[in-house]
């Protein structure tokens, strides 16, 4: 499947499977499942700005015509610059197959193509060892544990940030 991953701008189509994805407890995953929420919030989303913003962005991942799942960015600040923090969330019939670390490998090479971002981050939860994986075969390094900056389940959760920069993909004579 690895090799088969692209991404996509979100379509019309895409949007009942990406409601589902991020609001049914069953699709979302041990780790995303953040409680119930509006469905609806991804259409007027997209109605807005195809989910496609100067500061945040949401894209699809396909293998030939079949949605896999979605990736996400959005600006945050980092010391004094800013940087890109990236998510994605998989359909399950998807995890375990290297869609994942191919699709933020993508996002990554598509960020620093793109926009002047010097660094992408990603931040998961210490207990999603699957996600570490996909994100160090992407290219990112793992930075540390963030304590109890993370809420699910009621409960604070540890988080591991992870980041890649400008030069780590495209080497020391990176603009």
């Amino acid at each position: 499947m690895d090799d088969h991953v692209e991404l996509r701008p979100v379509a019309e189509a895409d949007l009942p499977v990406i409601e589902r994805l991020r609001t049914d407890p069953g699709l979302c995953g041990p780790f995303l499942w953040a409680g119930w929420s509006d469905p609806h919030r991804f259409r007027r989303r997209f109605e807005q700005d195809g989910m496609l913003g100067e500061d945040n962005g949401t894209l699809a991942i396909a293998s030939g015509a079949g949605l896999l799942g979605i990736v996400s960015y959005r600006r945050v600040t980092a010391a004094s610059l800013w940087c890109w923090s990236i998510g994605i969330s998989l359909l399950p019939e998807a995890r375990g197959r290297g869609a994942g670390s191919r699709a933020q490998r993508l996002l990554a090479d598509y960020l620093f193509a793109h926009t002047t971002a010097n660094r992408i981050q990603a931040e998961t939860e210490a207990g999603n060892l699957a996600e570490q994986r996909a994100l160090e075969k992407a290219g990112f390094t793992r930075e540390g544990v963030m304590r109890g900056v993370g809420f699910r389940d009621g409960r604070y959760r540890d988080e591991v940030l992870y980041s890649v920069v400008r030069s780590d993909l495209l080497g020391d004579d990176a603009p």
